[in-house]
Formats: structure tokens, C-alpha cells, sequence
């Protein structure tokens, strides 16, 4: 399954706009954004994957649009999937790309 390319040009992008060094790596489907060698965010086929700090953990997944990671079949405590209902507007996407960047 491909992942959604024009998700991974607008998370490049504020990448960019935040002078970020990183790096990209196709895993779990899609394509992740490593920040000092962290996997932060990904973009998958209509969601974004993210790497979130525990003490935000909990409060995230309370969040309309927001789910913990399963992608084995399992929850990966740490990640949660953003619907894409929930990064339409790009401020709603920099939020996003900003708990990455916190958990980076």
C-alpha cells in the first residue's frame, strides 16, 4: 500500500520551515521522519503516525481523530494514528509535526 505522498511534501515542508535536520525512511508502510536518529511522524496512506512524550500520551487519545498506534495487531504504547479528518488544516498538521518535534 502506498503512502500518501502529498502528507509527506506538507510534513517535509514544515520540517523545513522549523530548520529541521532529518531524515526519511520507508518503514511501517509509509514513510517516517527521523529527527536525531528518532522516529518521529509518519506519513501513512490517510493517516500520520506519531511518536508522542508520555505525559502527553493519554490526554492525545482523548482527542477526536486520534487512536493509539496498532499495527501489528497490538497497541505501541508511545504512538498514536491521526485520522486524516484531524490534520486537514495546516494548523491542525503543525501541531502534529510539533509533538514529533517535542518527542525528538
Amino acid at each position: 500500500m502506498p503512502y500518501n505522498e502529498l502528507l509527506s511534501i506538507r510534513i517535509t515542508t514544515i520540517l523545513l520551515e522549523n530548520n529541521c535536520s532529518f531524515k526519511e525512511k520507508k518503514m511501517f508502510g509509509g514513510i517516517t521522519f527521523m529527527i536525531n536518529d528518532k522516529m518521529c511522524i509518519g506519513a501513512m496512506q490517510d493517516v500520520i503516525m506519531l511518536r508522542v512524550l508520555p505525559e502527553f500520551y493519554d490526554a492525545l487519545l482523548e482527542e477526536n481523530d486520534v487512536r493509539p498506534m496498532d499495527f501489528i495487531g497490538r497497541i505501541t504504547a508511545g504512538f498514536v494514528y491521526i485520522d486524516a479528518e484531524g490534520f486537514k488544516a495546516e494548523r491542525q498538521l503543525k501541531r502534529w509535526v510539533a509533538h514529533g518535534l517535542d518527542f525528538a
